[in-house]
C-alpha cells in the first residue's frame, strides 16, 4: 500500500470505529435511562446532531425504538441478541441442570450471576413456584455490594479491593423512600469477613425491602470466585431460621457446579 492510499483510508477506519463506539455508549446510557438527546448530549458532550445522527441509525437497525415525547427505549433487535447471548453462554448451559434442581428444592427465585466491573451482571434468573415478582432479571446489572451475589464473589477477593466497590455503591445509590440505605464501609466489610468464614453470604433487605437472599460463590481450581449462585423469595418465606438453613444447601449447589466446571476445563 502506497502513502496516498494509507493517507486517504486512514480516516474512514477511524470515522467507523468512532460511529461504532458512539452508538455502543448511547445504548448503555439510553439502559440506565438517558433518553432524549438533549440529555445524551449533555452527558457525551456532543453536538445534538451527532447524536441525532446515530440514533436514527439505531433506530432503523431496530436497536432502539422512539416514543414521541418520552425519548428513547431499547429496541427489539436487542432483545433477541440477548437471548442467543444467553444462549451461547457456556457457564449458564453448565450451570443451569443444578440451578432448576435448586429452585424446585427450595420453591423460590435462584439467580446465576458474575462479576463485571463493580457490578453483579445476572446471567440466569429461574422463577420459583410461589408467584413472586421482583426487579432483578437476566442481563440486568447491579452493584455488587448491594446483592448477596456480589458479596459472596467478593469475599474472597483482595480485601484491598473492597474499598473501590463500597465506592462505586454510594455513586449508584439514589435515595429514595423505597431504597434502602447504603451500609457503611465497616458494615460490609464484616459482611465479606464472616461470608467468607462461613461460605455463603446474605442479604437483609439491603438491595430491595421485603427480598432477602442467601448466595454462595463458584470458586475455580484456583480458589478463586468466577460466578456465584442465590436463592431469593420475600421476607415473608425467609425468615432468618431458614435463610441461615439454606446456606449450606446453596453452597453445595455452588460446589457442583465449580466441580461440573472443572470436568469441562
Amino acid at each position: 500500500m502506497d502513502e496516498l492510499t494509507y493517507q486517504r483510508d486512514r480516516p474512514v477506519v477511524r470515522s467507523g470505529t468512532q460511529t461504532l463506539s458512539r452508538g455502543l455508549e448511547i445504548l448503555q446510557y439510553v439502559a440506565r435511562g438517558i433518553s432524549t438527546p438533549k440529555a445524551l448530549a449533555q452527558t457525551m458532550q456532543l453536538p445534538r446532531s451527532t447524536i441525532a445522527r446515530t440514533l436514527a441509525s439505531l433506530v432503523r437497525e431496530g436497536y432502539l425504538h422512539k416514543v414521541p415525547y418520552r425519548g428513547y427505549f431499547l429496541g427489539a433487535r436487542l432483545i433477541e441478541l440477548g437471548e442467543r447471548a444467553a444462549e451461547q453462554q457456556p457457564l449458564v448451559d453448565i450451570a443451569r441442570p443444578f440451578l432448576e434442581a435448586l429452585a424446585n428444592d427450595t420453591r423460590d427465585t435462584v439467580h446465576f450471576g458474575v462479576l463485571d466491573g463493580s457490578d453483579v451482571l445476572y446471567l440466569c434468573k429461574l422463577a420459583g413456584k410461589r408467584s413472586l415478582e421482583m426487579r432483578s432479571r437476566s442481563g440486568c446489572r447491579m452493584p455488587a455490594l448491594a446483592t448477596a451475589m456480589g458479596k459472596a464473589m467478593l469475599a474472597s477477593r483482595d480485601p484491598a479491593s473492597w474499598p473501590s466497590y463500597h465506592a462505586s455503591l454510594q455513586r449508584h445509590h439514589s435515595p429514595a423512600d423505597d431504597a434502602p440505605p447504603v451500609k457503611t464501609f465497616a458494615e460490609l466489610r464484616r459482611d465479606l469477613i464472616e461470608s467468607d468464614e462461613r461460605g455463603w453470604s446474605y442479604d437483609w433487605e439491603e438491595n430491595e425491602y421485603g427480598i432477602r437472599c442467601v448466595s454462595a460463590a463458584v470458586m475455580n481450581h484456583a480458589g478463586l470466585s468466577i460466578a456465584a449462585v442465590s436463592v431469593t423469595s420475600v421476607i415473608s418465606f425467609m425468615p432468618e431460621q431458614r435463610m441461615r438453613a439454606l446456606g449450606g444447601q446453596v453452597k453445595r449447589t455452588a460446589d457442583a457446579i465449580a466441580r461440573a466446571l472443572s470436568c469441562r476445563a
